[in-house]
């Protein structure tokens, strides 16, 4: 029986053992779930420790890019109102007009509270020209106090801008005191010749602040009216040069006209007088030599030896006197527009050649060399032969004059678009450029030696550029000192046989 019991406690005793160390396994295996446990709860809490951090800082970004879209929208508003102020002021050059279109689009545009616009005058004071949300009573005020702070206008000479974003403080505070606002931009006006005026914007301190796009903003926005105003001033000085140009241009041709109305009543005058007196001298002229050449051919005696000499000088002289007053009425009958020319057809060759045998004595006597070059392309003309005739006639003897001894004379002649130009040339003694600016002058002759040995009258040029000019063609001259002088002439190959001589009046080329 007490073995029994013995039996019973022992087995007792291991079920105990079994269940305790049942218990103790149960209890070691919790222990282990409730430290993975508890790790996972720390990595749980570390995570969302992250992600609360990771959420503010989106949360912190979404706020920064609001305020970046914020004031990339208002850029870009501003942007947009800078575009359109800009093309209404660009588009007038009328000063007061610039003014008056800030004033509405400041009003309507740019949203600030308080606008002022000041501009110096040529005496360097400044004058308000757009005031906005300021009392009339207070401008002059605030003008007298800039005036006087000559730190500030040399600041703004140098092109410095000042706002309450970038503004020293007690910079800041004077300007938001004089100005009566909290938050402000003042740019100055600059051009060429420095600051003529600045621009002021501002809000109360219930409103919104200045951003740096709004200081940007106001600074080109000034830019850009200084520009304006440059360039509006700039046209006003032009315009009026132009006027006073204008009306001394206007005056100046008055007088001009008024001058050559003199100048042609003189001509006039002066060409009904040539010719009047012209004709009035023929009749004499003729008596003399008309008896002159009655007394030589002796039909009123016999004449002795001197005082035929002597009747000879007097019919050479009337020849003389009647060729000069020929010429005399011709250039008045030209200038008159009375002389008509009887076009026919000429042959140019033909025409030079006569003339050449005309005055080839006096061309042996000097021993001067005749070179001739004429165009085989150049048709019959239509020309006043006896009007073209004195044309070389007066050239080529003028330059037998002027050629010294075994000298060279030559005429050339070529075709171009149905206008024959034509060269007379000599190896003379030339003539200097002030001569030439005259020689075509009536009675004109160039005083050298030659000029003082031979006798003349001076119109033989005038006549030949007047009968060049009634062909509708013009001459000029081209000469070198000790070395020659050439005549050009141009003559039409066509002509009108109504045309009648012109008035001369065509430049002559360089």
């Amino acid at each position: 029986m007490e073995n029994l019991s013995s039996y019973t406690l022992l087995l007792i005793s291991l079920f105990i053992l079994i269940v305790l160390g049942g218990l103790l396994l149960l209890i070691i295996d919790k222990s282990e779930k409730v430290n993975k446990l508890r790790a996972s709860l720390t990595k749980l809490k570390k995570s969302f420790n992250n992600l609360d951090e990771q959420a503010k800082l989106i949360v912190k970004t979404d706020l920064d890019l609001n305020k970046a879209q914020e004031e990339l929208d208002k850029r870009l508003g501003g942007l947009d109102a800078l575009q359109k102020i800009s093309h209404l002021i660009s588009t007038t050059l009328d000063e007061n007009e610039i003014f008056t279109r800030l004033q509405d689009a400041l009003r309507t545009t740019l949203n600030f509270e308080k606008n002022l616009i000041l501009i110096y005058d040529e005496e360097k004071n400044l004058h308000s020209r757009v005031v906005l949300g300021f009392a009339d009573e207070n401008t002059p005020t605030i003008i007298a106090d800039l005036e006087k702070d000559s730190g500030l206008i040399d600041s703004c000479q140098k092109g410095q801008t000042f706002s309450s974003i970038n503004c020293p403080k007690p910079r800041r505070n004077y300007i938001n005191q004089l100005l009566g606002v909290e938050h402000f931009v003042l740019a100055p006006i600059l051009s060429q010749k420095g600051i003529i005026g600045v621009v002021f914007v501002g809000n109360r301190s219930n409103a919104a602040g200045i951003t740096a796009g709004d200081e940007e903003l106001i600074s080109i926005l000034a830019s850009q009216i200084g520009q304006t105003l440059e360039n509006a001033r700039l046209f006003e000085q032009v315009f009026r040069s132009q006027q006073i140009l204008e009306a001394k241009v206007h005056d100046r041709t008055n007088q001009l006209e008024s001058a050559l109305k003199e100048v042609q009543n003189i001509s006039k005058t002066k060409s009904e007088f040539v010719s009047a007196v012209s004709h009035e001298l023929r009749t004499p002229l003729t008596s003399i030599k008309g008896y002159a050449s009655i007394l030589m051919a002796g039909k009123l005696g016999n004449v002795p030896d001197q005082v035929r000499k002597r009747l000879e000088k007097i019919n050479t002289h009337s020849d003389n006197l009647v060729k000069l007053i020929n010429d005399l009425l011709d250039i008045s009958r030209i200038e008159s527009g009375r002389f008509e020319m009887k076009i026919n057809k000429c042959n140019l060759v033909t025409m030079i050649d006569n003339i050449r045998d005309l005055l080839t004595p006096q061309m042996k006597e000097k021993g001067i060399q005749w070179a001739e070059d004429i165009d085989g392309a150049i048709p019959e003309m239509m020309l006043d032969s006896s009007q073209a005739e004195r044309i070389f006639i007066n050239l080529i003897s003028n330059a037998i004059k002027f050629t010294p001894k075994n000298g060279t004379i030559s005429v050339n002649a070529r075709l171009n678009n149905g206008v024959v130009t034509v060269e007379v040339s000599d190896t003379g003694i030339g003539i200097s450029d002030e001569d030439i600016a005259r020689l075509f002058d009536e009675f004109f002759r160039v005083d050298n030696q030659i000029n003082q040995n031979v006798k003349g009258t001076g119109l033989g040029l005038s006549l030949a550029k007047k009968i060049v000019e009634a062909h509708k063609g013009r001459m000029w001259i081209t000469s070198k000192v000790n070395e020659g002088t050439t005549f050009h002439f141009t003559l039409p190959v066509e002509q009108s046989s109504t045309d009648n001589i012109p008035d001369g009046s065509e430049t002559e080329p360089a």
